[in-house]
């Protein structure tokens, strides 16, 4: 028997940052409108042709130097991502090759907020079946250029940024430590509470001018706000007891939880009802806003610089997003 441990991780972030004030600039809205209802300040847009590939490459030559392995020593690579640099092939196909590798399996896991532990629970199966000894798992988005950046649709678009995060993944023979457990779930009949209609493969044609104009444009994200928020509240914290309950801990044995960056007043809410202390939990949604598959490893990495994870904490890895799709993962690092 051996668990999954993280070996390296790195990070991509684009170096345009577009605050606040620079969205009231393009919509009707207000700094004091955004804060209170997201806990967002900035986020990150990248510049032209920029996808998940190439930030996915940039995070993962940080993770590979930061774990001592070449790129040529991965078995498989998986790519967490709602944005797709294309629609076919596959992302990770198209990260493979920016890497200048190949021979691997390299897989989309396109399960969006929850991407990225969807993708850990995989690779975590992998190494601890011995299928795989080096696994490479990225979660990267470009949501600036899928944003309906107008008063009509600055609900949804003042919420979401650019971004990529790595990790390598590999054995870990002490079985008190790496990756403790995974566990995800998902509600597929609230799809459409939180989703992107347009384009279709379902529609003939798959794209049309009544789905790129009007006030019912489909072809930008859509979501019920309210909704989404009132199912996180409860989701959180029911998968984060799992975790914890599937191991035989307790609340009080956390070192850090680390939420995907959807909210910050749903991180806030989560930690209230689970009567965790400020120091317990990281956010950086305020500089980032939400980066979805990549938002957890970014955390991850910052975490990690900001010092706030030792060797021996146990950290908590939660999201819960589109589909509705909700997951945790459990560490002992």
């Amino acid at each position: 028997m051996r668990n999954t441990r993280i070996l390296g991780i790195g990070h991509h972030l684009p170096s345009r940052v577009v605050t606040n004030a620079d969205l009231t600039a393009m919509m009707d809205t207000t700094e004091d409108w955004i804060v209170q209802r997201t806990g967002i300040r900035e986020r990150r847009f990248s510049d032209g042709w920029t996808g998940a590939a190439d930030m996915g490459a940039e995070a993962a030559e940080e993770a590979l130097q930061h774990a001592g392995v070449s790129a040529r020593d991965l078995d498989c690579i998986i790519l967490a991502t709602l944005s797709p640099d294309v629609d076919s092939p596959a992302t990770a196909c198209l990260l493979q090759h920016r890497m200048g590798i190949g021979g691997m399996p390299a897989f989309d896991v396109r399960n969006q907020c929850s991407g990225f532990l969807y993708g850990l629970a995989i690779a975590d199966k992998f190494i601890k079946t011995a299928t795989y000894n080096r696994v490479l798992l990225v979660g990267g988005e470009t949501h600036s250029t899928g944003l309906d950046l107008t008063t009509r649709g600055r609900d949804v678009a003042v919420i979401f940024g650019d971004g990529a995060g790595a990790v390598v993944l590999g054995p870990e023979a002490d079985t008190r430590r790496g990756i403790l457990s995974t566990h995800l779930h998902a509600q597929g009949k609230f799809a459409e509470k939180l989703w992107l209609e347009s384009p279709a493969a379902r529609s003939r044609p798959r794209l049309t001018e009544d789905m790129i104009s009007g006030d019912e444009a489909r072809i930008f994200p859509k979501m019920e706000g309210r909704y989404v928020f009132r199912h996180a509240v409860v989701r959180f914290p029911e998968v984060i007891r799992e975790a914890l309950d599937a191991n035989g801990l307790g609340v009080a044995d956390l070192s850090l939880f680390i939420p995907h960056q959807a909210n910050l007043r749903i991180s806030q809410m989560v930690a209230l009802g689970l009567e965790l202390p400020e120091e317990k939990v990281f956010n950086n949604i305020d500089r980032y806003g939400n980066t979805t598959a990549g938002s957890i490893p970014i955390a991850i990495y910052e975490a990690l610089q900001a010092g706030r994870i030792h060797d021996g904490d146990l950290v908590c890895l939660a999201a819960f997003g589109s589909g509705f799709t909700w997951a945790s993962a459990l560490i002992r690092w």
